[in-house]
């Protein structure tokens, strides 16, 4: 598939030149800084040695004395006391450091996560009826409820009030809670408005062991439960999320939690170097897995266990789970893909729209990504649950998913989502109506760039700039996740040096030693996974332009710097 290069702007000539001699370092590194909006010595300070001071005042934010009162409350009245929260990765590690900070103050306490079938995503109605049932007079709902007005006001009817830690935009009510927290909110004048939902949950322990004159220690001991919340939420690494994340992935590293240490044992993940792209595509999976498959409560049992065997035996299940979804995902992909192959009209239209009632509901959010990979269109995959036609969308880069969605709402039953990912049901009936609209407002109103895959580049080297210097300062700017991604480089001009093959199964991966001509003796491995089609011209020593990334490979002990090609692209 073509990709589309473009080069991001390299920012303000004169900073960079004043910030790379301040820093002492290279040009592009200064121009990286200036891209991050780190344009002064004391920001590239904090940039590059993260501090747990700099993390904001928790009483900064609006309604947290509120809560912390009403925390208060409740432990002197003894009440029984909910921890409720979503059933993904953001919402399980919040609850597992929620209910794990308080068990120790409330005689009574215990946690719930909502059935992703039976219950749907955020507060539920079955939710509050059970906690009426037995008993409980406050929740404290963690990366959900800042938009259930209508069931906060059903709990508060049936005696249950809600204390709501959320990070999302809120809708034009705020619900009637005993007290809400979202840096989003109106008239919030938290500093950073970017934490995730287990970030929300973290200064609320850390304002209630502050009032209660305690350090911050102990609340720093959730840190790894935090960075996977960051990690797997995709919210921005920067700011406080930067230096919980640091933090998090120290911890996760050199004394993780009995239970995310079961995963990282049964993930088979180095614990010398676990990175934010080993919660992405290892950790946060697994903890997902038990929420798609089964229950989204098997996974906070593990993250809250004390017990090393409990916990090997809770992680065993969770990574059947994972294996499980990922035939399912594979297998309904395989399927989407047949359905569009053996279709031409499918073929020719500008969006996806596919359904199939027997399909996995836990997993056609991960099917509609893959599909977006495959034919990059905006995706919406669909299949049957409780008698409706419930699926997820994706979009690509530039196109608002959410708006042309909206388009459609008299035909839905209920959406929600952004730009780029969104939910839907419909009634089945609506279906064609729906696919047929839908089709016409994508035809309408994308523009043909949109459908070609965007490569961002963040600026051109030399090979000869990239030495040991550079990429140990370049290492600094970990961690990597949105706003502050692994950097891109261009450099034009390669070739082979004679010594490149093609590797995998089926040589579809290369595998190259690349030159410049004007520094022939300096040589760089490079990997490039899917290129292996670009080999036939390589191998004839036709010069090319690449971009890529830059790594460590580690091969029986020895560390070596490797070039990850992105893509090729040949005169």
């Amino acid at each position: 598939m073509n990709k589309n290069w473009i080069i991001k702007a390299a920012g303000d000539d004169e900073k960079i030149k004043s910030l790379a001699g301040e820093l002492g370092i290279e040009w592009p590194l200064a121009q990286l800084l200036i891209q991050r909006n780190i344009t002064t010595y004391q920001e590239a300070r904090e940039f590059f040695r993260p501090d747990l001071k700099n993390l904001h005042d928790p009483f900064l934010m609006k309604n947290m004395d509120v809560a912390v009162q009403r925390i208060e409350e409740a432990i002197q009245n003894g009440e029984k006391v909910m921890i409720y929260g979503d059933y993904d990765v953001d919402g399980t590690t919040a609850v597992a450091l929620v209910y794990s900070y308080f068990k120790d103050y409330f005689r009574e306490i215990d946690y719930y996560i909502p059935d992703r079938y039976n219950e749907g995503y955020g507060v539920s109605l079955r939710g509050i009826d059970y906690a009426a049932h037995h008993g409980f007079s406050l929740i404290i709902a963690l990366d959900c409820g800042i938009k259930a007005v209508e069931k906060i006001d059903y709990a508060r009817e049936k005696g249950v009030e809600f204390i709501i830690c959320d990070h999302h935009n809120p809708g034009n009510r705020i619900p009637d809670a005993a007290a809400v927290l979202d840096p989003k909110q109106e008239g919030c004048n938290y500093p950073f408005k970017e934490l995730s939902g287990c970030g929300v949950g973290l200064k609320l322990v850390q304002a209630f062991g502050r009032k209660a004159g305690l350090d911050d220690s102990r609340v720093y001991d959730y840190l790894d439960l935090v960075v996977v919340s960051i990690a797997s939420d995709i919210v921005p690494i920067t700011g406080e999320n930067r230096i919980m994340a640091h933090y998090g992935l120290k911890k996760l590293n050199e004394s993780p939690s009995i239970g995310l240490k079961a995963i990282i044992d049964v993930a088979g993940i180095d614990k010398k170097n676990i990175t934010v792209e080993d919660i992405v595509f290892k950790i946060g999976p697994r903890i997902n897995a038990a929420g798609r498959m089964e229950s989204g409560k098997k996974s906070v049992d593990l993250l809250v266990c004390d017990k090393g065997d409990d916990a090997h035996i809770i992680s065993k299940k969770i990574n059947v789970y994972n294996l499980d979804r990922r035939n399912i995902d594979t297998e309904i992909t395989r399927q989407a893909i047949d359905m569009i192959q053996g279709d031409t009209a499918h073929r020719d239209m500008s969006s996806t729209v596919l359904y199939n009632p027997e399909w996995h509901k836990g997993v056609i959010g991960i099917v509609a990504s893959r599909l977006l990979d495959h034919y990059y269109k905006p995706t919406v995959i669909l299949t049957k649950s409780n008698g409706l036609a419930t699926g997820s969308a994706r979009s690509v880069n530039g196109f608002d998913l959410y708006q042309a969605i909206e388009s459609c709402s008299d035909l839905l039953e209920n959406f929600g989502g952004h730009k780029y990912a969104a939910g839907l049901t419909m009634k089945v009936q609506n279906l064609p109506r729906f696919r047929q609209r839908f089709e016409q407002i994508v035809r309408d109103t994308i523009h043909p760039e949109q459908l070609i895959p965007v490569v961002e580049i963040d600026t051109e080297l030399k090979l000869s700039d990239i030495s040991e210097k550079f990429f140990r300062i370049l290492k600094q700017f970990e961690p990597f996740g949105p706003e502050n991604n692994i950097p891109v480089f261009l450099t034009e001009n390669v070739v082979d040096n004679g010594y490149g093959r093609t590797v995998g199964t089926s040589g579809e991966h290369l595998k190259l030693t690349l030159i410049q001509e004007e520094n022939p003796f300096m040589v760089f491995p490079a990997i490039g996974f899917h290129q292996g089609n670009h080999f036939s011209k390589i191998c004839k020593g036709d010069p090319f332009d690449i971009c890529y990334q830059l790594m460590e490979n580690e091969f029986r002990g020895k560390v070596t710097l490797q070039i990850n090609l992105i893509d090729i692209k040949f005169d």
